[in-house]
This record gives C-alpha cells, structure tokens and sequence, in this order.
C-alpha cells in the first residue's frame, strides 16, 4: 500500500525543545527551519512545529478502552516491530508514558499495541501497531 506524505502543523512553546524531542530523542531529520517554525520527517510524513506559546496542548480526553485518551493528539500506524523499538527507546530514555505501551480491545476486532506520549510542549502523540494489518478499520 503506497500513501501520499500527510502534512501536519502544530504549536509549540518553544522550538529548541521540540528541535530536542522531534530530532534526537524521535529520531525525526530536521528540514527547513526558521525562527518561528522547524520541518521534521516523519517516517516521510512532513510535520511542523510552530512556535505558538500557550496554544499547544490537548483540550480533552474520551474513555477508549479503561483509558482516558488526549484530544486533541497525532501520531503513527508503525509495524509491530517498530513499535516495540520505539517503545523500548522511549523507555530507556525515561520517558513519561500518558497511557503506557499496552494492548488495547485484546481479542476483539482492532486489537491494537498503543502508547501515548506528550511533547515538551503538551502536544499529545499516540503510536500503535497491529499484529494484522488489516485489522486497522476493523468494527
């Protein structure tokens, strides 16, 4: 399955800890950048972070699964042994998981590994993976 890059902007509150968190510990390749914004690829998508003090942030969370879920977050579909790695490399780096790294609607249609993560700036991230695939929009 080929899919076109998604594009995403996003505030933050300051660009030398996004630059910290997006580049080193994500792992993220820096593109363009100004004083006001920096490029990061991410996994090929293009994400930019904005600087925009006091917007970022979630505003909410839904009950999914016995866990409170920030909305607004982003984040990516990655394969199961991809996220295993960036959960171990989160963990390692001390990280501190919003929902730590876990199996969500075990045994049901959709079960999912997920893990959610806040930025430096409050931005809400969630990775997850299926063991199948075609499991993503499942019901």
């Amino acid at each position: 399955m080929s899919l076109p890059p998604f594009h995403l902007a996003f505030p933050v509150n300051d660009l030398a800890a996004a630059r910290a968190f997006y580049g080193k510990a994500m792992g993220c390749a820096e593109g363009r950048s100004c004083e006001e914004w920096i490029d990061f690829d991410f996994h090929g998508h293009q994400i930019v972070a904005h600087l925009a003090a006091g917007q970022a942030g979630d505003r909410a969370s839904n009950h999914v699964d016995g866990h409170g879920v920030p909305v607004p977050h982003f984040g990516l579909v990655l394969s199961m042994q991809e996220w295993e790695a960036l959960a171990e490399r989160l963990r390692a780096a001390g990280t501190e998981f919003v929902i730590e790294p876990t199996i969500r609607f075990k045994g049901q249609p959709g079960e999912q590994a997920t893990m959610f993560l806040r930025d430096p700036s409050g931005n809400a991230l969630e990775f997850k993976a299926f063991a199948d695939i075609g499991q993503l929009f499942a019901r």
